[in-house]
């Protein structure tokens, strides 16, 4: 996890060139299950009292909404509408758009962790039309025009070069397809001496969470209308995504043991700081939650 005073998005507590994202999550997979829940993902709350898998379904249809499957279902037919998940985790999302929205997925991850997570969870469910590969979102090497939506969810802040990531999304876009992106995002820049006063925070972040680097909406919206893109929406949803930090608190007291098994006391503790230090962050309007969707024109 970074922060930055150039407002580039990539403050350096330290330097990173050696971070591994996939490792990262070949060892995180297993106790991110309990400690996010099986969805791997924030919540967005409406009343605050809901629970969590409650709240990660309310973030999964929110995407479902801004993709547009039903209208994109009508404009193919009768072929199947043809989803790419870009950073598919173990495969959760992938699994429900097949299951509810009828479309045909290909979930990739840098994670060979994940990929097998994914594959089994789905083989668990019988549920055919789905498929996922070890593959990079910033070099995809899908061909041209491959796909009717491209699916990112928080994914992009653990790639180096966001740029790169979008461009490839609209690249294997079909006239007519969308990108739909949800994502931590940065609300202001963080001046230097601030990062230098929390150079201990942002270590713990990045040993919860890997080495993270945000960005605004304006960059993603500004990213996607260069690579060709027309962006439809950009949704603040910081407000409704803070409860998530209860419920991250929460299952990591009742699964204490087998988190610590799983990656450690130390690994344990920085989960629970960082919940506090990103809460925070929310709170005092430097860090929060946003979506973007947007079409490439037919």
């Amino acid at each position: 996890m970074s922060a930055s005073s150039t407002g580039s998005g990539e403050p350096a507590v330290e330097a990173t060139s050696e971070y591994d994202p996939a490792s990262h999550y070949d060892r995180v997979t297993a106790a991110w299950q309990l400690l996010l829940g099986d969805e791997l993902h924030y919540g967005v709350f409406d009343s605050g009292d809901e629970l969590l898998e409650v709240a990660t379904g309310a973030l999964t249809a929110r995407m479902v909404q801004a993709a547009g499957f039903a209208e994109l279902a009508a404009a193919r037919s009768p072929a199947r509408v043809r989803v790419l998940d870009v950073g598919c985790g173990s495969g959760a999302p992938a699994c429900e758009l097949r299951t509810t929205e009828g479309v045909e997925v290909v979930g990739i991850t840098t994670s060979g962790v994940g990929v097998d997570a994914a594959r089994a969870r789905a083989t668990a469910l019988g549920i055919d039309g789905v498929s996922f590969e070890q593959r990079d979102g910033m070099d995809n090497g899908f061909a041209d025009a491959e796909f009717d939506v491209v699916w990112a969810l928080e994914s992009s802040h653990l790639m180096r070069d966001r740029e790169a990531l979008i461009n490839e999304c609209a690249r294997v876009l079909r006239p007519g397809g969308r990108l739909v992106l949800c994502d931590l995002v940065k609300w202001r820049d963080i001046p230097f001496a601030e990062v230098r006063g929390r150079i201990a925070d942002f270590a713990t972040l990045r040993e919860a969470f890997g080495d993270a680097h945000f960005e605004s909406l304006d960059y993603y919206a500004g990213t996607a209308t260069a690579a060709g893109l027309t962006v439809e929406r950009t949704d603040d949803l910081t407000a409704a995504t803070l409860p998530t930090f209860d419920r991250w608190r929460a299952n990591a007291a009742t699964h204490r043991d087998e988190v610590v098994g799983l990656i450690g006391i130390g690994g344990h503790e920085a989960f629970v700081r960082s919940c506090d230090i990103l809460e925070a962050f929310w709170r005092d309007g430097t860090f929060g939650y946003g979506l973007i969707s947007a079409v490439r024109p037919s």
